[in-house]
């Protein structure tokens, strides 16, 4: 599989609403409701990726709900609660320059300015003021994800990102 056909995950069926097909999403895009701007939804379903398109949606409270073609009653919209929701990369737009997807963070390696190995980047938080990568090695670290700063460059074609942090931090 190439890169621009890796699936990136946006989000899961958490459950029902109301009994004409609809489903609550919990969605890990930023607002919550830009998954719904995605055309073709991949579902993982038993253990493999199936295309769907989402018919409508909206916020729903603090929430998001959407009805998916072909599940239009409540059994068959049942059969997908706890499916991933994902995009295809090729899907996204291009960042710019010095700017990247969460997801091409992830499994990066993170060394400091004095070459000690902290270990990789296994996920990323938000905090508010600034992103945090959640970095494990021998043990976890957090690290503010404040370029130019903390982190000083990223390498994504030597899945590298090189850090100003201190190794007893």
């Amino acid at each position: 599989m190439t890169q621009e056909d890796e699936y990136i995950e946006m989000g899961r069926i958490s459950g029902l609403y109301g009994v004409r097909g609809w489903v609550r999403l919990y969605s890990y895009t930023e607002p919550r409701e830009n998954i719904l701007s995605y055309d073709t939804w991949y579902l993982r379903r038993q253990g493999r990726w199936e295309p769907v398109a989402p018919l409508d949606g909206r916020m729903q409270g603090k929430g998001v709900v959407a009805h998916l073609k072909g599940f239009d009653d409540r059994d068959l919209a049942a059969t997908l609660v706890g499916s991933t929701i994902a995009i295809k990369r090729s899907q996204l737009p291009k960042p710019a320059p010095g700017e990247y997807y969460w997801s091409d963070l992830i499994g990066l390696r993170v060394v400091n300015l004095q070459g000690v190995d902290f270990g990789t980047v296994v996920d990323l938080m938000e905090t508010g003021a600034n992103d945090v990568l959640v970095v494990q090695g021998e043990r976890e670290r957090l690290i503010p994800y404040i370029p130019g700063e903390a982190v000083q460059s990223v390498d994504l074609p030597g899945r590298l990102l090189t850090v100003d942090w201190d190794a007893e931090f």
